[in-house]
């Protein structure tokens, strides 16, 4: 069943008569499939409850909880959990990882234990011991049957529909090349419930695909909704046109690109970021990026455990305006930065994809909003490149309290890479990206600012304490884990460091060529308590 609509719709008689063929055609196990409850891995909310708000008595009865997914990475387990729309929200001492033998010589229970990060419907375990399969235990309740079990390696974790009513498919597993786009029609999109039975098969065809991005062409029965198709039962996946294999899905289209109602008068610049184990350094970031004209922050929390929630939550009862969202894929910071820039197209006219290190700061005295109106007078610029120095530990052996824009004041002479500021609606349609800038549209260019006007300052290398948290468990693409042997040449590793995780004699006075106190001085000037002489965020 291609759909490679290019005419007006098809008639409702039509439709309606494809719908019912179609339903019709449904076994009984597969239609209790369809109208069963839904998980959504990528519309967590905060862990944020109340005592009224969790389960509270020790033997619960059934909360109709189930196992939606468990995906497999490489040194843990991801557990996606279904949850009826009235069920209160389970606390971590209420819900336990449980390890099943598939050994029938051996007992059927191996082993229970905490787990690690608990975020409404996402639960991360430990990876299970050899023989064993991963399930869920609910204090006074039956355990959990095991879900369906993806391998991370090769699965279409993320989708949503775009304002074109192109479904994006975010994937893992077709090994594509960097930064190049492939042969589109090499590949198609498959949508249903049931990918075994090819005869509930939704066909579509390929409109681009680069990278870990596939943009598909919806069906019509999708985009029709509910009325069609149960609401929340469609997932999507990959497959290449030669051969049968489907690449294993949990993604499920959401209409998410399009504010309803459309937003009229958009913020003039957002931030995107993707965090670990950040939340102590947000307020200063966030402070700071707000009082030069930051308005919005979209926050991809990336399996951090230490409370990131309720940080956020503080820093928005404050008045900023923050949405922070789960992103439990690892190695896909290109993925979830394009996943970013769709989600902010229509809220933003220019959004900066930096981290929570980097500092946009302006020598000249000017301000973030007429640098760009500046830098933007031809209607064909549509990205600011910025570069970045790279700050060190500056003498410090212990984390500064007055904050990293007044702490760290030394740094390399040259400046490395660059970051960008882009008008998301002038994005190419692949979201080809490098962290660092994204491919824009034909007839669209960037261009260059010039240092003297506006830098990042890049608090790269700080105390032993920090940077060994930052690269032992990163976020970027190229270097996972830095005590592995990979990428072992990428600047994302400490030159001279390499996978040692050992702290240098010398480290504290590492990566310092010149001292640099420019951003130190205007913080201090502008953010200072004028009788406490403390800064905010302290």
């Amino acid at each position: 069943m291609k759909d490679r609509r290019k005419h007006p719709p098809p008639s409702l008689i039509f439709r309606c008569a494809f719908a019912l063929v179609f339903i019709f055609a449904l076994t009984l196990s597969t239609l209790r499939l369809l109208f069963s409850e839904s998980y959504h891995p990528n519309l967590v909310s905060s862990w944020m409850t109340s005592p009224t708000e969790v389960i509270s008595t020790d033997s619960p009865t059934d909360t109709g909880i189930s196992i939606g997914a468990t995906v497999l990475f490489p040194n843990q387990v991801l557990i996606l959990l279904k949850y009826p729309p009235s069920t209160p929200l389970l606390t971590k001492d209420q819900i336990h990882c449980l390890y099943i033998s598939t050994s029938p010589n051996t007992p059927r229970t191996i082993s229970i234990s905490s787990p690690s990060y608990l975020d409404r419907r996402i639960l991360r375990c430990k990876f299970p011991p050899r023989g064993t399969i991963t399930s869920v235990r609910l204090k006074g309740q039956k355990d959990l049957p095991p879900g369906p079990t993806h391998d991370w390696k090769s699965l279409a974790y993320e989708a949503l529909i775009d304002c074109d009513n192109t479904t994006v498919v975010f994937v893992k597993g077709l090994n594509l090349r960097s930064r190049k786009t492939s042969n589109a029609s090499k590949f198609e999109c498959v949508y249903g419930s049931d990918f075994t039975n090819q005869q509930l098969i939704l066909r579509s065809e390929v409109i681009s695909i680069a990278q870990e991005i596939v943009r598909c062409r919806t069906p019509l029965s999708i985009l029709e909704g509910p009325h069609i198709w149960p609401k929340d039962s469609i997932k999507v996946s990959v497959k290449r046109t030669s051969g049968p294999r489907i690449l294993g899905s949990i993604a499920r289209p959401e209409l998410w690109a399009k504010p309803d109602p459309p937003v009229l008068n958009k913020h003039m610049v957002c931030v995107c970021t993707m965090v670990r184990n950040q939340a102590r350094f947000l307020p200063e970031w966030i402070m700071y990026h707000g009082r030069i004209g930051v308005e919005r922050w979209f926050v991809y929390d990336n399996n951090s455990d230490d409370n990131i929630e309720e940080t956020v939550e503080l820093l928005m009862g404050r008045g900023f305006v923050i949405t922070r969202h789960v992103w439990p894929w690892i190695k896909t910071q290109e993925a979830g930065f394009a996943h970013c820039a769709l989600r902010a197209r229509d809220y933003c006219k220019w959004v900066a994809f930096i981290d929570v290190d980097e500092f946009l700061y302006f020598p000249s005295g000017e301000n973030l909003g007429s640098v760009i109106k500046n830098q933007t007078g031809r209607a064909d610029v549509a990205e600011l490149r910025i570069s970045c120095h790279n700050f060190g530990p500056s003498g410090l052996k212990q984390v500064p309290l007055e904050g990293v824009t007044v702490g760290y004041t030394c740094r390399l002479g040259l400046p490395e890479r660059h970051k960008s500021i882009v008008q998301p609606e002038k994005l190419n349609p692949t979201l080809i990206n490098i962290v660092h800038h994204f491919h824009l549209k034909n007839g669209f260019k960037y261009v260059n600012v010039d240092r003297n006007l506006m830098v990042i300052n890049h608090y790269k290398f700080q105390v032993w304490e920090v940077f060994k948290e930052k690269f032992y468990r990163r976020v970027a693409t190229y270097v996972a884990d830095w005590q592995q042997e990979e990428n072992a040449g990428s600047k994302d590793r400490a030159p001279g460091l390499g996978t040692r995780a050992v702290e240098p004699d010398d480290w504290s006075s590492r990566f310092c060529e010149i001292n640099d106190t420019g951003l130190r001085d205007w913080v201090v000037k502008t953010f200072s308590d004028p009788f406490k002489g403390t800064l905010p965020w302290q």
